[in-house]
């Protein structure tokens, strides 16, 4: 059976000629729109095989990555010491059992293209316990100016290769535990953020500074590869003050623009790319845009004017592209960057208070996160912000007037129709409590009445006993599927899923377990050990995705110490064989702007899930 979206050929749009002129009043470069050409592939990361040896307490799971590069019929044999564990080269799935091997068991794998087998991958990563520790050291704590003591926590991460060898690094963020939401006064301690090889190898640490304030709405960092040179850089908003992962301060060290409420609603705004390698700040602009007026974004003391999200894009169809953003409750502005050749280029800002935007229904749409994805299938990604939706070219797409919300899940939810499909849930209580929505045109397929601040909502295929996703929310009594009907009882959880088990129905994950839905109740498959979640009460993980060995997606915690990264990966084999989601684009950027606000899981831009039909495999190139 073919996928429904099989058929799909990206397109792309050359590379753009400089306009003559800044656009009028915004004081940017207008990159012309050039008509999409013939299909191309986009830029993903050369990834190595990211073997993993997963022992059960009878024996390892070995998987890896079948990769986006490799040949539609590859095949791999599986190595321990050098010598062959598998009897005939493995077609069917990237995983292989070794039954009665010790945990410390050391593991390669070969593949075999055309009956020629090829070189070793890197050895196994070993799982000895269910789970490896990546050592953190965090850093010292401290005490702000109205004498209140604070120290460290792990939080949010990231992934990307830093320095080119293949393997997947970590991007991590330390919050203080005096962090603040918006609408909190307070001073708060620095944010910081430290590059970690998956063997607790620091490579830097860089140190935002005092006029950076801590929370979940401040910081959103991406870890992509945005020059195409095939090691990810890492973006950021920056300030006086900022120390580089070199030790270089960008602006002023001695400035301090803190008010007495702890609100910094002063001095300059940065946008910064640095090196992932070395943590050097390689580029620094004007932070787009800039807050001007407080008052302006909703209120006056300093709460909305610092409402930042932000994501990753290929907005050209072939690579990626920097999307920072500011404001959701009122005014909103989306700048997209390019990053070529170690200097930044706006291709566009999107600006709800433009004279092209102005009174269309575009303001006050935004949520607490982002989605990316090709949602008018065109080759080129769109940004989702909440109840709107901007066009790859930085015009509006379509705004459903519905307002604001907390959650929102955008991909191949069901395969039943084509292209993508989006869920998402408002917080207005003059609102529709959820919708299901075409992302294509924003028309609405079907909606819950109004009701209340609708806080949570999760979207995927989590029963095989219905064809297509399940959706479910905080205010409503049941679960329902693709047309809107009841489907029984509602999951014990409404937070991140994960792909956990052996088949290819989605599992709960929340706080620190993984769960199975069940029409009568659900069963526990995995409590973390010794491991702490994220984020309060939206108790999220630090990182949640396909990282590492197969299909299959790893959760990252911290221990409750914050001495640990500690990933788990599931012992559970399968017998499906589907490309590595990594290099899945519309996944892979999910898995960057995962950090953003109120964490969301990632979704694919296929269908995965009961009765699914075969994976297509992506058309993607590695620098």
């Amino acid at each position: 059976m073919t996928h429904p979206h099989s058929h799909r050929r990206r397109r792309f749009a050359l590379p753009a000629a400089l306009a003559a002129a800044a656009l009028a009043g915004a004081g940017l470069t207008a990159l012309s729109d050039t008509p999409a050409q013939a299909a191309t592939a986009r830029q993903v990361e050369k990834l190595d095989r990211g073997v993993v040896s997963v022992y059960n307490g009878s024996g390892n799971l070995v998987s890896w990555r079948w990769l986006g590069t490799d040949p539609d019929n590859v095949a791999f044999n599986v190595y321990r010491a050098g010598t062959k564990v598998n009897s005939s080269p493995i077609t069917g799935t990237t995983t292989y059992f070794h039954s009665g091997a010790p945990s410390h068991a050391d593991y390669t794998v070969r593949a075999v293209v055309n009956g020629t087998e090829q070189g070793d991958s890197p050895h196994a990563i070993q799982f000895r316990a269910g789970y490896k520790d990546v050592p953190i050291s965090a850093p010292s704590g401290g005490t702000t100016p109205d004498g209140v003591a604070y120290t460290y926590e792990a939080n949010d991460a990231s992934v990307g290769d830093l320095d080119g060898d293949g393997a997947l690094d970590i991007v991590l963020k330390w919050q203080p535990t005096n962090a603040k939401d918006n609408s909190q006064s307070g001073y708060t301690g620095n944010t910081i953020v430290d590059g970690v090889k998956l063997d607790g190898t620091r490579l830097w640490r860089i140190d935002l500074g005092r006029n950076i304030r801590s929370g979940a709405h401040y910081t959103q960092f991406q870890v992509y590869d945005y020059d195409g040179d095939g090691k990810a850089e890492v973006a950021m908003k920056t300030a006086d003050g900022t120390k580089d992962g070199t030790g270089a301060v960008i602006g002023s060290s001695s400035a301090d623009h803190r008010n007495s409420g702890g609100y910094i609603l002063s001095g300059p705004e940065y946008l910064t790319m640095f090196n992932g390698q070395t943590g050097r700040a390689m580029g620094t602009v004007d932070y787009v845009p800039a807050r001007g007026t407080v008052s302006s974004w909703g209120d006056s003391y300093g709460n909305r004017v610092d409402r930042f999200l932000a994501g990753t894009a290929y907005l050209d169809g072939a690579r990626p592209s920097l999307i920072m953003a500011r404001g959701y409750y009122t005014r909103t502005v989306i700048a997209a960057w390019d990053w070529r050749n170690g200097q930044f280029t706006r291709r566009w800002t999107f600006d709800t208070n433009s004279s092209t935007n102005s009174g269309k229904g575009y303001d006050g749409q935004g949520s607490h996160s982002l989605s990316v994805g090709d949602v008018d299938n065109d080759g080129r990604d769109e940004i989702v912000y909440g109840a709107m939706a901007v066009d790859d070219n930085g015009n509006g797409l379509w705004t459903t007037r519905t307002g604001h919300g907390d959650a929102q899940h955008l991909g191949d939810l069901d395969a039943s129709t084509s292209g993508l499909e989006y869920y998402k849930v408002s917080e207005s209580t003059g609102q529709p409590a959820a919708l299901y929505i075409n992302p294509s045109n924003g028309s609405v397929r079907w909606k819950l009445s109004a009701c209340c601040d609708n806080g949570r909502g999760v979207a995927g295929d989590i029963y095989a006993g219905n064809s297509g996703p399940e959706m479910w929310s905080s205010s409503d009594g049941s679960i329902r599927d693709e047309g809107g009907g009841t489907k029984g009882r509602k999951p014990s959880s409404t937070n991140f899923l994960a792909w956990w088990d052996g088949d290819p129905v989605r599992e709960l994950l929340d706080q620190t377990h993984i769960d199975k839905y069940g029409t009568s109740s659900d069963t526990r498959l995995l409590t973390g050990s010794g491991v702490a979640s994220n984020n309060g009460t939206k108790a999220t993980p630090v990182l949640s995705g396909d990282i590492l060995g197969d299909w299959r997606e790893e959760v990252v915690w911290r221990t409750g110490d914050n001495k640990n990264l500690r990933i788990y990966s599931t012992p559970h084999d399968t017998d499906r064989r589907i490309t590595t989601l990594l290099h899945d684009t519309l996944y892979r950027t999910a898995l960057a702007w995962q950090n953003t606000a109120y964490n969301q899981p990632p979704h694919t831009g296929f269908f995965i899930g009961a009765d699914m039909p075969a994976p297509p495999r992506p058309s993607v190139y590695t620098p």
